[in-house]
This record gives C-alpha cells, structure tokens and sequence, in this order.
C-alpha cells in the first residue's frame, strides 16, 4: 500500500470524526487539538506500514 493512499483514507476518516465532532457542539479548539494529534498519529503510522525494509549488505 503507497503512503499516498494510506493518507487519504486516514484524512477521510479525520474528516469524518470533524463532521461529528462538529455536529455534537464540541469546541472548536478542542476539534482543532484533536485534528492536530490525529494528522500526526496518521504520519507515524503511515510511515511505519508504508517504509521499504533495509537490506542488510
């Protein structure tokens, strides 16, 4: 799976987490917060599914 890929349905999913968010009034710094930590849980484990081994020479 490309990192690309990995990102954009990770991205939906925080878009859609926003939306309800959103839509149960939560407070937008908290929305904000929460986006940011998410964006970066969504880089962590992207690279980590997504990185080619090392060759051991």
């Amino acid at each position: 799976m490309s990192f690309g890929l990995y990102m954009i349905g990770f991205l939906m999913v925080i878009g859609g987490l926003i939306y309800a968010a959103v839509l149960a009034h939560v407070p937008t710094a908290f929305i904000g917060v929460g986006a940011i930590i998410l964006i970066g849980i969504a880089i962590l484990t992207g690279v980590k599914a997504t990185r080619q081994k090392d060759s051991a020479t």
